[in-house]
């Protein structure tokens, strides 16, 4: 998220696109009810008429799959209507960059494809810009027919409106009133807030659909503004905090890479490879190292690279979800720590992934009731006599019986405290790690293949007296500190990379410090804990309130809030503004404000160059080299869809992510036998898979079982009525459900034929008080060639009565 839910407040219009708050986010969506209350308009895309659709001033259905098309609809029509924020896309964008000759796109794919290792790949080095040494050739006119620009231009040029209405289903005259609507938002003093969540990421061409919704706002100048911003909605309140401190397989702490073998074999290669000489990235040494003296202490020093070599490195291999499934089945994964995690019933094809657990020769299961994962050897149709696997389950203290700190949607780092203590022998995530891993290092001191990162980690967490480890230890060693006296630092434009500092998380740098001017004594406390509604701005910004990574900036790229020579193109909501003298900042500057060495302030012509400090550009990118399928989002079909593709003769994302054997299974093309299209959502009576909420009585009572909504035409013809048990199949197999029968959900025209949807949701299963199918037996195991994120929310199906 650029922005906060508090921010949404200022926006003027919203456009809600795969997301669902007043379900799946409702605290952001109080503060959109209270935006519309000011006069926002809200605009909701979506397959089904939700309950944020309700809360709309305008409604646009949207077959599932399809939203790159209807994303360049709204470019195409801001371009075409000179809505654009022109001075924003000149000054603070990549427009103007000349890009190679090499470059071309036709019928659906850009130049550079081949096949390395048997496999699809583009050689990205076609779409490199143009230079003169080190300079990137630009034509600020925009008239080149080589700039970003002019290709942007005649990419989208093919998604007019009545096109875009054949693809998506969404009427033409809804299409143009929110196009209308939106690019109202192009102009200097207006806000637009794109919000978007899991039905934008969950497709093959997921990373690409983000992209589109980041370009759009970039076209309108939409980003780095009060009530602006690309706002992603997580689905659990920490896993921003968890993608921020490196859960996933390919990055480190701080969003670092990850060291490859192959590209990486040295601290030396890496810093050469990974150190940008632009953008604020070009720090990375101090990041790098100052987190591996967090971790290895004092082990690490320059003469051995500060441990480097202990690093785990990449081989190459995927290690996503999906292809650690995909190698359990196929019997080469032996083991399972799954930790809050119930993938029996949240991944996709999940019946196969059931089926793979029980080639492990054990398991550790941690969370606060067994589930499904937990008993995937009790399940329906398991004989238990057959199954070998070793079952651990540790109870894990719920989130109100433990204390720590959570990093929500916004990127606000707040601590919570303990409500209560947990019941039995439940214990906190904290406990466990703790436990776990001075049990691992009692086992290597008498030996193992490598035993040195195992028995020099920094793992000194101990509190005298007391059974959990110190919570505050562990905090100060994420937001780091000087190594030779401890002290916790305030900012991480303090970290070095020669070993005098140790962070654990640069970007978290801060959030554990105290502000040494601060004067009211109930605020001179460690900043994740602070509780201060005090906003000078107006703007809901609320400093005191918390930390907010990094630096405690509110918005991020706030330097767009002002044009070049830093008047605010709102007036009346200043987030930076120059006085002719000095920068008025109401949030924390995100660029060079003043000179670090003289303390001066830099005037806005020297800032104005590069407000995206994060990209060696220094400018938004609304075409970007670095994706895997291309410089620029296409709409591709889902695999599975029940028509071909309108736009190109490329029917699907040709680098998609596909497994052999049972995970293989995939419907054809407007298949027969599965006619209709399915998507997979959340309701706000359940929460995930259900582990909990399926355990509390009252939400049971709310919401008891498992149904799939189809539209009153569909029930009709199929002879359905409301309550009626129907079975739901897919090319994975099928399940046995409620009929919901409601027009939420209704056909869709598209190229002429009638499509219909059917919505499942993806709470249920076979343990807990409320049991039921699960929806994820049905959808298909194929992954976004950039993320490996998998395909939920559409693909084909069929429906009958049982």
């Amino acid at each position: 998220m650029t922005n906060h839910f508090v921010d949404y407040r200022n926006a003027d219009v919203f456009l809600i696109i795969g997301a669902n708050p007043a379900e799946a986010h409702p605290m952001a969506m109080r503060s959109i009810g209270m935006a519309k209350g000011k006069g926002a308009k809200i605009i909701v895309v979506d397959s089904r008429f939700t309950k944020t659709a309700a809360k709309a001033n305008i409604y646009a259905p949207l077959r599932p799959g399809t939203d790159i098309a209807f994303l360049y609809g709204i470019m195409n029509y801001a371009i075409q209507n000179n809505l654009y924020h022109h001075e924003y896309v000149v000054n603070y964008t990549n427009a103007s960059y000349l890009v190679s000759p090499e470059y071309g796109f036709a019928d659906g794919l850009f130049t550079g494809l081949g096949k390395k290792d048997d496999k699809l790949t583009y050689d990205s080095k076609k779409w490199d810009y143009q230079k003169e040494g080190e300079n990137i050739k630009k034509d600020p006119t925009l008239q080149d027919p080589q700039c970003v620009f002019q290709i942007f231009k005649r990419h989208v040029s093919r998604y007019d409106l009545k096109t875009v209405s054949q693809v998506t289903g969404t009427p033409e005259d809804v299409l143009r009133e929110v196009c209308a609507t939106y690019c109202a938002t192009g102009q200097p003093g207006k806000a637009g807030n794109l919000i978007y969540a899991m039905g934008i990421t969950q497709h093959s061409y997921g990373s690409q659909n983000v992209r589109a919704t980041a370009m759009l706002q970039l076209l309108l100048g939409n980003i780095g503004i009060p009530g602006g911003g690309v706002n992603a909605q997580r689905g659990k309140s920490n896993v921003q905090g968890c993608c921020d401190i490196g859960m996933l397989y390919h990055i480190l702490t701080g969003y670092l890479k990850c060291p490859d073998a192959l590209k990486h074999p040295t601290l030396k290669d890496y810093l050469k490879v990974e150190t940008p000489k632009t953008s604020y990235w070009s720090n990375t040494p101090k990041f790098l190292i100052s987190m591996l003296k967090a971790w290895y202490g004092e082990a690490a020093t320059p003469e051995n690279d500060f441990c480097y070599d202990w690093l785990p490195k990449l081989n190459g291999k995927d290690h996503s979800h999906m292809a650690i499934f995909a190698d359990m089945a196929a019997g080469k994964v032996k083991s399972l720590f799954a930790w809050g995690q119930n993938p029996a019933v949240g991944g996709p094809a999940a019946a196969v992934e059931r089926k793979a657990l029980e080639k492990l020769d054990w398991m550790v299961y941690i969370d606060v009731f067994e589930n499904e994962t937990a008993a995937f050897w009790k399940r329906p149709g398991a004989n238990p006599a057959d199954i070998k696997t070793e079952i651990f389950l540790l109870p894990a203290a719920f989130s109100y019986e433990k204390e720590a700190t959570i990093t929500n949607s916004g990127r606000w780092v707040q601590f919570r405290w303990k409500a209560i203590e947990p019941p039995g022998k439940a214990k906190s995530d904290l406990w466990i790690a703790d436990r776990l891993f001075k049990a691992i290092r009692q086992e290597y001191q008498t030996g193992g293949k490598f035993p040195a990162p195992i028995l020099n980690m920094v793992w000194n967490y101990d509190m005298p007296g007391h059974d959990e480890p110190d919570l505050e230890k562990v905090a100060a060693e994420i937001n780091g500190y000087t190594v030779a006296d401890g002290k916790v630092l305030g900012t991480f434009a303090n970290l070095k990379d020669d070993g005098s500092t140790a962070c654990g998380v640069w970007i978290y740098c801060g959030y554990w410090a105290v502000d040494p001017k601060e004067e009211d004594p109930k605020l001179k406390v460690p900043a994740a804990k602070r509780r201060s509604r005090e906003d000078k701005s107006g703007l809901g910004l609320y400093p005191k309130w918390t930390f907010s990574w990094p630096l405690n900036r509110r918005i991020v790229y706030n330097r767009c809030s002002a044009d070049p020579a830093g008047r605010p193109w709102n007036p009346e909501k200043v987030l930076m503004a120059w006085d002719g003298t000095k920068w008025i900042t109401n949030d924390v500057p995100d660029f060079k404000a003043k000179d670090p060495v003289t303390k001066e302030p830099v005037p806005p012509e020297k800032t104005a160059n590069a407000p995206f400090i994060m990209l060696p550009e220094g400018q938004g990118r609304l075409f970007a080299s670095g994706m895997k399928e291309g410089p620029l989002p296409e709409h591709y079909e889902p695999v599975e869809s029940p028509v071909k593709n309108l736009i190109s003769k490329q029917q699907n994302n040709p680098l998609a992510k596909r497994w052999k054997g049972e995970f293989a299974k995939v419907a054809e093309t407007a298949s027969k036998e599965f006619p209709y299209v399915a998507t997979t959502h959340r309701l706000i009576e359940h929460y995930q898979t259900g582990t909990e909420t399926r355990n509390s009585p009252w939400l049971v009572e709310l919401m008891p079982e498992m149904f799939a909504t189809l539209s009153p035409t569909l029930a009709g013809e199929l002879g359905i009525k409301p309550g009626d048990e129907v079975i739901v199949s897919s090319a994975r197999g099928e399940i046995k459900c409620k009929a919901n029968v409601l027009p939420i959900v209704k056909p869709l025209r598209v190229n002429g034929s009638t499509i219909e949807i059917v919505a499942l949701p993806w709470h249920w299963g076979y343990q807990g008080l409320a049991q039921g199918s699960i929806g994820n037996d049905l959808t298909p195991y194929i992954g976004d060639a950039n993320t490996s994120i998998p395909e939920y929310k559409g693909f084909l199906c069929n429906i009958r009565r049982a």
